[in-house]
């Protein structure tokens, strides 16, 4: 297996809708963004490419992949499909990876997006909808916010989670995103504002919930060979992991916790795992990567995590399952402040609790804020991660205040379903 290298990457505005372009040509401009990062590189460089995209009901088109592909001047060259619902775009990073570590490519692009604004939100939600048990789930009114609305419902009575601490995270990554020009949207909220939003699915209001969106993102992987042709500052792929789970939630068994590095099982002698509070995939994909990568406790050897916070139920879910805190202490780490920038004043106050380091947790806005068209948002996430570890945050968003300093590590996770597919990667500077 080779090393592989990340070395340049684009994406287009994120936005309820793109009238203007359809979806080549939204490819198109985050590609020609990624091209002209990097001088020399060019098409001839790309040996083939990875397209993602959740739904052709959405793009009204099968085969869409293939016409990008003949879009950007790339044919006759090896191209495929993935999707993989909200991991789609993960499940697309990683698929370059492995093109890329297998030496059958030598550099691939990896190119995502989604064009949700072409339908009515009710219309949307019955197409994601189906991304559920169309058996079983689907028929008694299985949409994605009432599942979520269960499963928080059932962190909150075990933990005592509280809305409250969700608003938080609501406050943290809209108020993130007013830095990101790229972002669909910024706000700066109050906790009364969050929780005074209509309620969609109790306890989840809309701001609790990620929008439908259209934009998209490119990433360009290479070997090391071809990173060190071009130059430029390229950031290493060091873990790669996935995990998977039941469709539904009644079939996924009760068993021992997955542990991480830093974890023992007595920590969890008394916790029913995975319950509907956690999730089993999402533990699975973060213990591979880290045991691929060298880490060995991540709330201390991460500098920032790019995490898939369509609810901000699921963002404090993840937290625990990435292993940033232990089982059940999710909201505790939101309370603390460690998941936020140090340098912004959210309008709040934390309790500061020595527990956990300070590790920003999307700091791009993430889906919450920035936009979630499915393909794309795992692939926004490995560009956000690029530019952190490049320094660059500066350049590309023409201000500095979501740059990290002296960021070293970062970890990117794409989430489908309930978490029925879910990736994790880790990207280090050089």
């Amino acid at each position: 297996m080779r090393p592989v290298y990340m070395i340049s990457g684009g994406i287009t505005k994120f936005a309820k809708a793109h009238p203007q372009s359809d979806f080549r040509k939204m490819v198109a401009d985050a590609f020609e963004y990624a091209l002209a990062d990097l001088p020399g590189l060019s098409r001839d460089a790309i040996d083939g490419s990875v397209c993602s995209y959740f739904s052709d009901h959405f793009t009204r088109q099968l085969m869409a992949g293939a016409m990008v592909q003949d879009y950007l001047g790339l044919d006759p060259k090896p191209s495929r499909r993935v999707e993989g619902g909200g991991a789609t775009g993960g499940l697309c990073f990683q698929s370059a990876w492995e093109s890329v570590a297998s030496g059958r490519l030598n550099c691939c692009l990896a190119m995502g997006f989604e064009t949700m604004g072409r339908v009515n939100t009710w219309k949307g939600n019955e197409f994601i909808a189906l991304a559920s048990d169309t058996n079983f789930d689907f028929p008694v009114g299985g949409f994605y916010s009432g599942y979520y609305a269960m499963m928080v419902q059932r962190h909150m009575h075990e933990f005592g989670t509280t809305v409250e601490q969700m608003a938080k995270v609501s406050i943290k990554n809209h108020a993130n995103a007013l830095y990101n020009p790229y972002a669909q949207r910024p706000g700066k909220l109050t906790i009364d504002e969050v929780r005074s939003a209509l309620m969609v699915a109790t306890p989840l209001t809309l701001l609790d919930i990620c929008q439908m969106s259209e934009g998209a993102a490119v990433v360009v992987l290479a070997s090391e060979e071809v990173a060190q042709r071009f130059g430029g500052t390229p950031v290493k792929v060091t873990g790669v992991g996935s995990g998977t789970d039941a469709m539904r939630m009644a079939d996924r068994p009760h068993g021992k916790v997955i542990l991480l590095p830093h974890e023992t099982e007595e920590e969890y002698a008394d916790l029913k795992y995975p319950g509907v509070h956690s999730f089993r995939g999402g533990r699975m994909a973060a213990k591979l990567a880290y045991e691929m990568a060298g880490i060995g406790n991540p709330g201390e050897e991460l500098d920032f995590v790019e995490l898939h916070d369509a609810y901000t139920s699921s963002e404090i879910q993840t937290c625990e399952d990435l292993g940033l805190c232990r089982y059940g202490e999710g909201g505790s780490y939101v309370d603390s402040g460690a998941p936020f920038l140090p340098n912004l004043d959210y309008g709040l106050s934390f309790s500061g609790s020595e527990q956990w380091p300070r590790l920003p947790v999307n700091p791009s806005g993430g889906l919450l804020a920035c936009g979630h068209p499915v393909g794309a948002t795992g692939l926004m996430q490995a560009v956000f991660a690029f530019w952190q570890l490049q320094g660059t945050i500066g350049k590309h968003l023409r201000d500095t205040t979501l740059q990290i300093p002296d960021a070293r590590r970062g970890l990117i996770h794409s989430h489908a379903g309930t978490g029925t597919y879910i990736t994790v990667s880790i990207l280090e500077r050089v």
